[in-house]
């Protein structure tokens, strides 16, 4: 009976996939898994949920389960425990992943920097400002900015380099402030930032558990108001676990800004999306698919001008 042997196959793929992504994650990958491994449409994982007393919406299961939004408030965490009773998990396996461990593996880290890491980081950023006595806003606003990022053949993010472009709106500017977020499990102190045109390198600091690291890059000369200036400067850093997303957050309005993620060819992502966010705590919005570059393996956006908010790339791998 062919059709019974491999129906047999499939539910035997199925299973071997769940079991997987339980134990690696991540939270979206292990869901989606887990809901094709029992057969049930999102109509009725929603039914059996509204019978836990639990109301969530079709919509918000498939943003779940494509990783587009990860469940947060206190209800999305009742439904999740649930979903384990429902789709008949381990307890404990589906809200596991949404947390973050104190020393992950490379395996249980979260995709990339979490809503939480990055509220947490923005406290820091204040503090490690303020032992440098540097103010936030350091008197220069960015006309262009273009951002190349390299994913290593351990998937791991392995550095950055930013060139910039910008202008003085207050007299005697002779400095900016480099800020780079690592990813979860990885080691700032072993960083290394190299200024590569224009400026160099001067005080750095770095705040080991959120994985910030600060520096400063100092120019040759000293801008006037309405001065324009060209500067380079790049971060290593392989430090940390599997990387699945870059993201890059704004405060004011500015200018240009382009995001380019290249890979190594040895380990390509299956699938890659562009996100943007109004905020760390807000909803994803904007999902569109990005397709690698033949010849360079990379993809890459282009903001016109940049608004409040965050923006970035996201990838699965296989």
């Amino acid at each position: 009976m062919p059709h019974a042997t491999q129906h047999a196959d499939v539910a035997a793929l199925a299973t071997a996939e769940l079991d997987s992504a339980l134990r690696g994650g991540p939270f979206h990958v292990a869901l989606r898994a887990a809901i094709a491994a029992r057969g049930l449409p999102l109509q009725r994982v929603q039914h059996h949920l509204s019978r836990y007393g639990v109301k969530v919406g079709v919509t918000s299961l498939s943003y779940w389960q494509q990783g587009a939004r990860r469940p947060q408030r206190p209800e999305s965490m009742r439904a999740v425990r649930a979903l384990e009773e429902i789709l008949q998990l381990p307890e404990e396996s589906l809200i596991r992943l949404l947390a973050e461990p104190d020393e992950p593996t490379c395996e249980q880290r979260p995709a990339a920097r979490t809503y939480r890491s990055l509220v947490a980081a923005s406290g820091v950023l204040d503090r490690l400002l303020a032992e440098l006595n540097l103010p936030p806003d350091g008197g220069l606003h960015t006309l262009g900015h273009h951002e190349r990022v390299r994913i290593g053949a351990h998937r791991e993010l392995a550095g950055r380099e930013s060139h910039h472009i910008v202008r003085a709106h207050k007299n005697g500017v002779d400095r900016f402030v480099a800020v780079h977020h690592g990813d979860p499990g990885c080691v700032p102190e072993r960083m290394r930032v190299h200024a590569l045109e224009n400026c160099r390198t001067g005080r750095v600091r770095v705040h080991h558990d959120t994985g910030v690291l600060v520096a400063e890059l100092l120019f040759d000369t000293r801008l006037r108001a309405g001065d324009t200036f060209l500067f380079r400067y790049g971060v290593d850093d392989g430090t940390g676990g599997v990387c699945r997303e870059f993201v890059r957050g704004f405060g004011p309005a500015g200018g240009q800004y382009a995001l380019q993620v290249c890979f190594d060819e040895q380990v390509l992502p299956t699938r890659c999306h562009r996100f943007a966010q109004h905020s760390a705590a807000a909803p994803r919005s904007g999902r569109q698919e990005l397709h690698l570059s033949g010849l360079h393996h990379s993809v890459h956006l282009v903001e016109p001008r940049v608004r409040t908010g965050i923006v970035g790339i996201g990838w699965d791998w296989e």
